[in-house]
């Protein structure tokens, strides 16, 4: 029974594989493509990436809400595992399109077409990669309901989404080289059908089961009787920002995305253009972090036993990924940026070992204070802060070339000072500053995290 639950945890945690894989590869190659590849200046490539956050702000949270009350063949299948099908297969899709750029067009000539492909490309991704995610994410309290499953799962999961996290960096730049533009459209085809695989891997992981669908149905028979007006959207999307908890997640999530966003999107930038090698040069850096990260579970694991505070845990992994990212400043060697990455994997891999329990302990105070499980919109909003995180790369990105004159040339010496700031500096400090955010706003302790389990053991919701 156990060796099948664990089979269970496992093909879960194939989602967290692709959720790092399709981030991690978006982050890492579309600014870069799209910059240096296609020509877009980098002020239009900002631009679609802000817009896109825009988009996002209402995409997410929409898209969390409708899903949340309807599904395809949800009497058979439940509310969430159609919707996680359904958009991870468009989005193996449209991430073709987004490197499908015309190879006629190029930035430099036709500026306005290429940024018109790219937003509607990227905005396209998003809506699909919510539709599947805000339901993936919102499946795990529901179907891991004790503090041992929890905790088991998200071991496990995190073990497999580091995979997801290094093939996303790995993979890629195994498939494409610097200058020939139309190899990045083949190396999106591949990734692509992995993304296809790891779908079908965890369709018994995000199964339902007989009592979680007979929930939602008769959680829908009871909206029905007390009427829509109760669970209006913007009702509903009140009540998730109202509450102080799970807005202290969401922001520390934000500025701790918005750092490994900068950092692992600028590998490129940096293996190009301080070390002046070929795109291969990017493998063992990234493998230096996936070294780190699976190094980290089991030191983290062991400490979260002693701690039992998700919350706290957050917050000092968080500190470690400042330290250990602010000395690759100065770094200008391959083995330098392989050693710090390693250590930033350390703490990389502990954040990700508690973010998914720690969501879990947000979720469970929220439930018991409304009296009814809202999941959709919640992790609407918890994906829009997620991806918001593209904005503040694109932003620094954009500034830090903007004022250190890359687009004359990209090899100067302040152009690589603009790099070392987007790998190194400026995400340590969206850490540190992340981490006095939640410090200040968390109200959650031990204590309070068990009475809410118990509750809602009581309350059956």
């Amino acid at each position: 029974m156990k060796s099948k639950q664990t089979v269970v945890m496992a093909s879960y945690g194939m989602g967290k594989f692709l959720a790092e894989f399709l981030t991690g590869a978006y982050g890492a190659i579309v600014f870069y493509f799209y910059e240096n590849e296609v020509g877009l200046a980098a002020g239009f490539a900002a631009v679609a990436t802000i817009l896109y956050s825009l988009w996002n702000a209402v995409n997410d949270p929409i898209m969390g809400f409708f899903t949340n009350k309807n599904a395809p063949f949800s009497k058979r299948f439940g509310r969430r595992t159609p919707w996680i099908v359904i958009g991870l297969l468009f989005c193996a899709v449209v991430f073709v399109l987004i490197f499908a750029v015309p190879e006629s067009w190029d930035g430099r000539l036709q500026p306005l077409g290429v940024f018109i492909w790219m937003l509607l490309t990227i905005c396209l991704f998003d809506a699909f990669y919510s539709m599947w995610e805000v339901n993936y994410q919102s499946l795990y309290p529901d179907k891991f309901r004790t503090l041992e499953e929890r905790h088991r799962t998200a071991a496990i999961s995190t073990v497999i989404g580091v995979f997801g996290v290094a093939s996303g960096f790995i993979v890629p730049p195994l498939f494409f080289t610097y200058g020939d533009r139309s190899s990045y459209l083949r190396c999106a085809v591949i990734l692509g059908a992995i993304t296809i695989v790891g779908t079908l891997l965890m369709l018994p992981g995000i199964k339902e089961n007989r009592k979680m669908i007979e929930r939602f149905q008769k959680k829908r028979e009871m909206e029905q009787a007390l009427g829509a007006a109760e669970n209006g959207f913007f009702t509903m999307m009140k009540k998730a920002l109202r509450h102080r908890d799970f807005m202290a997640f969401v922001l520390l999530l934000f500025f701790y995305q918005s750092g490994c966003i900068c950092m692992t999107g600028s590998v490129n930038y940096v293996v190009d253009n301080i070390l002046g090698m070929s795109s291969s040069a990017t493998t063992p850096i990234f493998a230096g972090m996936l070294v780190g990260t699976l190094v980290s579970i089991v030191i983290w694991t062991r400490l979260a036993k002693r701690l039992k505070n998700n919350q706290k845990m957050l917050m000092i992994t968080c500190v470690w990924m400042a330290a250990a990212a602010f000395p690759m400043t100065f770094v200008r060697t391959q083995l330098g940026y392989i050693v710090f990455m390693t250590l930033w994997g350390i703490g990389f891999g502990g954040f990700w070992t508690f973010m998914s329990p720690a969501m879990a302990d947000v979720m469970d105070a929220i439930v018991v204070e409304d009296g009814r499980r809202d999941d959709g919109v919640v992790m609407g909003v918890r994906a829009f802060f997620m991806r918001l995180c593209y904005a503040s790369q694109a932003i620094v990105f954009w500034a830090t070339h903007r004022f250190t004159g890359f687009a004359e040339d990209p090899g100067s010496p302040l152009a690589q000072v603009g790099i070392s700031l987007h790998m190194a500096t400026i995400p340590a400090l969206f850490f540190l500053f992340g981490v006095l955010v939640f410090a200040k706003m968390n109200t959650l302790t031990p204590e309070k995290t068990s009475q809410n389990r118990e509750r809602l053991l009581a309350l059956d919701i």
